[in-house]
């Protein structure tokens, strides 16, 4: 039987990290767990591989773009016409027309940064080479620069109180993403393990001397060193992944941190420094700001093409969701599993299900329903009497079709439960001495039979997933509607909180020096006033 295979076991997720953290090759597993009492099962997944198996073969040729509406983007490296390939991480030019969105903020961090650099360095070399005394100000100027600085002040504060709440929510909303599947996936090497134990213990079981066939056994002994294998590694990928995706969030949650507190400091004692007048520090302040805000507007883009591909991602999941025998981009992402392997492992479950059931049955009419025996049958005598001791209800035929329960037959679920009246007692020979059709220890031999019988009867609906896609597209179900809503919000926040604290902190920047100015030269207008006498000097702004 092929190995359950799979392919960057978190790389989905980490596309809504905005970081490629995932790497490496697993195996493909899937969650099931028995809810007690009853046949309902609880699902979950974690599948990977290089190449998704389609479970229709006569559907490989059928393919979907996946959010082509949504990604109709100019793409650079096709001379600007318009990206068709839908969402698509593996294709370069998905990814450079999702950057082209983030170009404007590319080109303002440019322009920015060329710009008030020239400025700046235009007013150093006038104040150096053409000095001049500062006489004459406009009341109008001052004022209104005053006005727009303690503004944009105000804005930069926003911005930053948005970028902090921004970063807060999207960590608790990625963080939620990832602990569901790490979760799922601890689900699936958990339930891996126990079917594994369910076919070791059914390799195990013998009723009075009667055990599985050898051949049975050998088939099991392979299917068991796959599944520890999958189970194994799929432990070991999502335990160093998750932690890497972990730290990679914490990296990212303590970058937006500092930048929303040097920002929030910058603009507040530039404020500060503005108003007192300390203009080697406004300098000093206007330097740091002008590199730290054409950054700046370098993460908005940046965050702003991540906040595109999240949204391109939830898209994407929900059309295959819709569609998922198509052959998709997301193929390499979370495929579904082989269909061979699934098909395998399912038949495999099937039969040892079956030969366990047939086993119990056999024993049941061979032995406890014999009427009076004789002694000299050795181990087959007991004393068994009373009423017949009802069979067991196989639930597959021996072609491994779906049987149902004849009239009189026990169901597995409740096996035990009825054959415990049957039970007689007996005395330090093992003959029974009251009626019955069972010994204790005889009782004991079926029910674990019958307790690994059902427990690999109850895998049924997980091993039909595996062939459907089912689990996958659960997945993305669950991924879709609780995850990517918030995802798409709160990284919204963040690049919002970027462009609104770089654009304050930027117009701050040129107000402090208008304001500096201003200031500069109103202090030496009315100190030149009060050296004349109180001469009036006509005001440049009247």
């Amino acid at each position: 039987m092929s190995t359950f295979t799979s392919k960057k076991l978190l790389l989905c997720l980490t596309l809504f990290l905005f970081i490629a953290l995932t790497a490496g090759n697993t195996h493909i597993s899937h969650t099931f767990r028995g809810k007690d009492g009853g046949g309902g099962v609880e699902r979950g997944v974690v599948g990977l591989d290089t190449r998704r198996s389609l479970v229709d073969e006569n559907l490989q040729n059928s393919s979907l773009i996946l959010a082509e509406e949504r990604t109709r983007r100019r793409d650079p490296l096709d001379d600007f016409h318009k990206y068709t390939g839908g969402w698509n991480i593996s294709n370069d030019h998905y990814w450079a027309s999702v950057a082209w969105t983030a170009v404007p903020f590319f080109v303002v961090a440019g322009l920015w940064f060329v710009i008030f650099g020239l400025s700046l360095t235009l007013i150093c070399f006038c104040y150096c080479c053409c000095p001049r005394e500062p006489y004459g100000y406009s009341r109008t100027a001052y004022a209104l620069s005053l006005i727009l600085l303690i503004f944009f002040t105000v804005a930069a504060i926003v911005g930053c109180i948005v970028l902090y709440t921004g970063q807060a929510k999207f960590h608790s909303s990625t963080t939620k993403t990832l602990n569901y599947v790490v979760s799922q996936a601890d689900t699936t090497v958990e339930n891996l393990r126990n079917l594994s134990g369910y076919l070791g213990a059914a390799k195990r079981i013998g009723v009075d001397s009667v055990f599985l066939p050898s051949d049975v056994q050998s088939n099991i002994d392979t299917t068991i060193t796959k599944l520890n294998s999958a189970a194994t590694k799929l432990s070991n990928t999502t335990e160093k992944n998750s932690k890497r995706i972990d730290d990679g969030l914490d990296s990212i949650r303590l970058a937006l941190i500092v930048i929303a507190a040097v920002m929030l400091c910058l603009a507040f004692i530039g404020f500060l420094f503005s108003v007192l007048g300390m203009q080697a520090c406004v300098y000093f302040l206007v330097i740091f700001g002008w590199i730290l805000v054409a950054g700046t507007f370098i993460l908005c883009g940046i965050f702003l093409l991540a906040h595109n591909v999240v949204a391109d991602a939830c898209v994407s999941m929900d059309e295959w969701v819709q569609h998922p025998t198509a052959h998709t981009a997301l193929d390499d992402v979370l495929p579904c599993v082989d269909n061979a392997t699934a098909q395998e492992t399912s038949s495999r479950t099937k039969d040892v299900t079956y030969k366990l059931s047939s086993m119990v049955d056999k024993v049941i009419n061979n032995i406890s329903n014999l009427n009076n025996p004789p002694p000299q049958l050795g181990p087959i005598y007991f004393n068994q009497s009373g009423p017949l001791l009802p069979a067991l209800c196989n639930p597959y035929n021996a072609d491994l079709t779906d049987r149902k329960c004849a009239l009189g037959e026990v169901e597995l679920q409740n096996a035990t439960q009825v054959w415990k009246s049957y039970v007689c007692e007996i005395n330090t020979a093992g003959i029974c001495i009251t009626p019955g059709r069972l010994t204790p220890i005889f009782y004991d031999q079926m029910e674990a039979a019958v307790n690994v019988t059902y427990g690999l009867y109850r895998y049924g609906p997980f091993l039909v997933d595996l062939q459907d896609c089912t689990f996958v597209r659960d997945t993305f179900s669950n991924i879709s509607s609780r995850n990517c809503p918030s995802l798409r919000k709160h990284s919204s926040w963040i690049y919002i909180g970027l462009v609104m604290v770089s654009a304050a902190v930027m117009l701050s920047l040129i107000f402090w020096v208008i304001y500096a100015r201003e200031r500069r030269h109103r202090v030496y207008t009315k100190q030149f006033m009060e050296g004349t006498g109180g001469f009036q000097v006509q005001d440049k702004g009247a």
